[in-house]
This record gives C-alpha cells, structure tokens and sequence, in this order.
C-alpha cells in the first residue's frame, strides 16, 4: 500500500482558505439561491429531498470525479495503525471505482471534516458525535456502518474508574478530576453532559471537565490514575485491551448507556452518482473473511451494513441539540484539541 504523505502535511490554513473560496463560488451561482430547503446544513448545501445530507448538486458541471480517492478512518486511536486494517477495503474499493485509493491519517475530527469541505478527502469513516458536523459543515454522506448479519450494531458510553477507585455510582464524581474526549465527542462528551444531568451532576459544574483528545487517552488516564474517571465508548476499551494496551481488569465501569451508533462510512456529496453508487455497493459487498478489518473489530462486527443517517443517528442528533450544539465553523474549533502528552510512569 502506497502512503499518500502530501495529506498528511495538509495545513489547517490551506484546508480553511480552499473552502473559502470554494464557498464564495457556490454562493455567487443560481443553484445557491435556489435551494428550497437546507434545515441544519451549511448555507452551501441543499435538502430539497429532506433526508438531513446534502444533496447531489444539480448541476452536474459540480460534479467531481478525481482520479485518485482519498480515505480516511476516524482518529480515534494511531492512524498509521489503522491504515493497515483498512488496506484490503481500500484496495477492493480501488478495484470497484477503477480508481487510486490513498490514505489520509486525520489526526483530529476537525482536520476530517475540513478535509471533507474543502475537497481533499472524498470518502471516510467518521465518528459518532462528528459526523453530524461532517453532514452539515462538510456535505458528508453517511451510508454504511459496521454491524452484523441481523442488521446489530453500535457500542455503549461506559463511564469508567480504576478498580482501586472509591467511585461506585455517578454522584460520586461530583468534585473529581473526569477526562471527556473532545466537544464533539458522542460518548465520549455529548451524551454524558445530556445524561448524567438527568442523574443529578452536571459536568463543568458539579466536577472538573479535562479534555484528554481522544477515547484511548482517557483509558489511560485512568488507568494511570491521572483522571479519577472518564465517559468512553466501550468499544475502544475493548479494543486495547485486546492489543495489550490496557488490562480492563484494573478497570471498573460505574454505568452504561443504551447502544449508540457507531462510526459511519460515506462520501463527499459533489462525488459524480456513479462514484456514489460504486463506493457503496464496495462498503456493503466487501467480504470480511480473513481481513484485517475481521481481526480487528470481529467481535462486534463482521460486515458494513446500510444506513439511514436521520432515522439511526436520531438519538444523537436530539443529544446533541439538548446541550446547545451549532454547527459553525466556531464550534468545529472544539474539535481540534491536540493529543494531549502522556506521562511517564
């Protein structure tokens, strides 16, 4: 697999000034103005359908048809780890678009849906809680998500503290040091701050909100004792303690929330429909057996199944607008925190 590392180096100021300009030209055009219906989508994407994604332009000379398709996965643990797992999808989605398919390691959900906007990333696996700012900000399309053959899916929030903590219910947080994820964060920010008011605490007030970056951050964190407690998809917890990088067993979980969704899969919205078509029959027909993807995430999932991004991530959007959520660009800030350093034992 060829490594793309000019993505790699993209700027946030280069990511930013290309869609700006990109958004002056929309919205000097007829089809702008047009627009009978957009709901919560950026001023420069249309939902005249009323599925919540932005629609296919109209006008097909919008229509982009790139020789090469950039991927990328959600930065939720080391991106060049994963560009491995993900190495037989990307090549099998070569062979189902006829086209180049590159790695992008995102190292944040903003430089994703930046990415996405501004035309330098066409199709990608988005987290929970970001991809509904990659819908609206970015014209993201959500069509497929990892599952199982009955159509099961998603992962838990799973409020989390070492085992030799006295924490044992979620009152007892009040006046601790608790790692949330980042802003945009489903599990690991959004739905804590929605639900665990409703279990009298509410976070910034009642205890210390620390933004560790990322869900493998907060793991550690509080396995290393640095955060007293942390919300967490409990997916990921799986996950490193399947690779040796935590022992769950020196963990405890306090509480669970229902099952949430979790990463989505799509495309850029201005992708010619045939790319469209082509890139999901390659998410819903890729054979799991015997990939890297089946070792990695074969205990929850086996396949990618169909989604519908206003009917499954309906309790997230609803999560979302309870604690205030905007989708602007001022918001997308919350998204860039930076990979906090770990300390040293």
């Amino acid at each position: 697999m060829t490594l793309f590392p000019t993505t790699r180096r993209y700027s946030m100021a280069a990511l930013l000034a290309t869609a700006s300009v990109a958004f002056s030209i929309v919205a000097a055009s007829p089809a702008f103005a047009a627009c009978q219906s957009r709901g919560n989508l950026d001023a420069r994407y249309c939902d005249d359908n009323g599925d919540l994604v932005a629609d296919t332009p109209t006008d097909a000379s919008k229509w982009i048809d790139p020789d090469t398709l950039i991927f990328s996965y959600t930065p939720v643990e080391d991106p060049s780890v994963y560009e491995n797992v993900f190495t037989e999808f990307m090549d099998y989605l070569a062979k189902k678009t006829g086209k180049k398919v590159r790695w992008y390691g995102a190292e944040s959900y903003a430089a994703q849906v930046e990415a996405m906007r501004s035309g330098r990333l066409h199709v990608a696996g988005i987290s929970t809680g970001p991809t509904v700012f990659g819908v609206n900000l970015a014209g993201y399309v959500p069509v497929a998500m990892m599952g199982k053959a009955d159509g099961s899916f998603g992962y838990r929030l799973a409020l989390i503290t070492h085992k030799s903590s006295d924490i044992k219910k979620v009152t007892d947080i009040k006046g601790r040091k608790i790692a949330h994820v980042t802003p945009s964060s489903n599990s690991g920010n959004q739905a804590p701050r929605a639900l665990f008011k409703s279990m009298g605490v509410v976070p910034d007030k009642d205890y210390k909100v620390i933004y560790s970056g990322k869900h493998d951050n907060s793991i550690m964190g509080v396995a290393n004792k640095d955060y007293d407690a942390a919300p967490i998809a409990d997916v990921v917890m799986e996950r490193m303690h399947d690779k040796g990088v935590v022992n769950k067993d020196e963990l405890r979980i306090i509480w669970q929330s229902r099952l949430f969704p979790t990463t989505s899969y799509g495309f850029a919205h201005n992708l010619t429909p045939d790319l469209q078509r082509q890139i999901t029959h390659a998410f819903l027909s890729f054979d799991w057996t015997g990939t890297a993807l089946k070792k990695e995430f074969g205990k929850k999932s086996d396949r990618f199944i169909s989604i519908s991004f206003k009917d499954n991530w309906l309790d997230i959007r609803t999560i979302q607008e309870t604690n205030g959520v905007q989708y602007t660009d001022a918001a997308l800030k919350g998204l860039k925190l930076k990979k906090k350093k770990k300390k040293k034992k």
